[in-house]
């Protein structure tokens, strides 16, 4: 949300997945680039790729530097091989919040003097956030970093909130039209038509709330608890059971015990796990719940191979509606 002039650094070697593809140029005039004449947009995860490409259209070249369902973008350690993506890239879409950490790093090291969007400070649960009030607006000199922050107790899977993802995508059109002035209208329409499709998310889940509101769900990790929520669900997973999955820590045994209780209690409606933080513990819960015969779904962190973001969303929805109807 706001240009930074960033100093190279050196940055350690460590494996990577490939890019899916790497864009160049200079911006011309216009504002776009010489090399195919679109705006260059780098997204951490294909996530974010996905909506930059639905927004951009076809004035826009997106690489996504995660791509692949099996990597955890915690976990993910960049290297100079993913420079020269950054250091050509117009406009960055990051998570933030500690989430996709790696990114800064790039950042730093490639010089990059793209403008940045920091997913979180479109969210209003996030301190200093709630930038989707005025998707236009850009933080002031003093929080140019904030979104950056790990927040304890927050939870930074936030393109499952479906708020947060409308003004991201405003505010993604704008900042394009910026690049762009000349195909400004087409990122705006883009945008407007994008929300409207999200607004169809948002119906779905009140069709889930209307006939399951209050039905309780166990995650393995806090990634879908937006999603849940906005659908008038209860996450009633022991917060020491889901926090420990996400930092890659074993579970308490008291914990587990805990957890595997309240499946057999028969509260439990769904179970969501998340299979990109799959572990011990993980398996012992699912193994649990299927004998109890509750529903278990797989909600990951990045795309399923051949969809979009709104395909993607959709596909969740429509399972957790099923799973709450079997």
């Amino acid at each position: 949300m706001t240009r930074r002039l960033l100093a190279p650094l050196v940055l350690g070697a460590a494996s990577v997945l490939a890019l899916a593809g790497c864009a160049g140029g200079t911006p011309s005039a216009s504002g776009l680039t010489d090399a195919g004449g679109k705006v260059t947009v780098v997204a951490s995860t294909d996530v974010y790729g996905s909506i930059a490409q639905d927004i951009g259209g076809d004035f826009v070249n997106v690489t996504s530097i995660i791509t692949s369902p099996t990597q955890d973008p915690h976990e993910y350690e960049a290297s100079a091989q993913d420079q020269p993506t950054l250091k050509g890239a117009q406009l960055v879409i990051e998570n933030g919040a500690g989430y996709d950490a790696f990114m800064e790093s790039l950042l730093e090291a490639s010089g990059s003097t793209a403008e940045v969007l920091t997913a979180v400070e479109y969210n209003s649960t996030y301190p200093g956030g709630g930038a989707h009030d005025d998707a236009s607006a850009s933080p002031s000199a003093d929080d140019t970093d904030h979104g950056h922050e790990h927040v304890e107790g927050f939870n930074e899977h936030v393109w499952y909130d479906p708020n947060t993802v409308d003004d991201l995508a405003k505010a993604i059109a704008e900042h394009l039209g910026k690049l762009a002035p000349d195909h400004a209208a087409d990122f705006t329409a883009n945008a407007d038509a994008f929300v409207q499709k999200v607004a169809g998310l948002k119906d779905s889940l009140g069709q889930i709330e209307a006939k399951d509101a209050g039905a309780k769900v166990f995650v393995t990790e806090p990634v879908p608890v937006y999603l849940i929520e906005a659908a008038g669900l209860v996450n009633a997973t022991p917060n020491e059971f889901s926090e420990s999955v996400e930092e890659g820590q074993d579970v308490p045994p008291a914990t587990l015990l805990e957890s595997l209780q309240l499946l057999d209690s028969g509260q439990i409606k769904v179970m969501i796990v998340n299979p990109q933080t799959a572990g011990a513990e993980t398996t012992q819960v699912t193994d649990e719940a299927k004998a109890k015969n509750i529903p278990v779904l797989e909600f990951t962190e990045t795309l399923p191979e051949g969809q979009t973001y709104l395909s993607w969303m959709q596909s969740n929805i429509t399972a957790l509606s099923n799973a709450l109807a079997a």
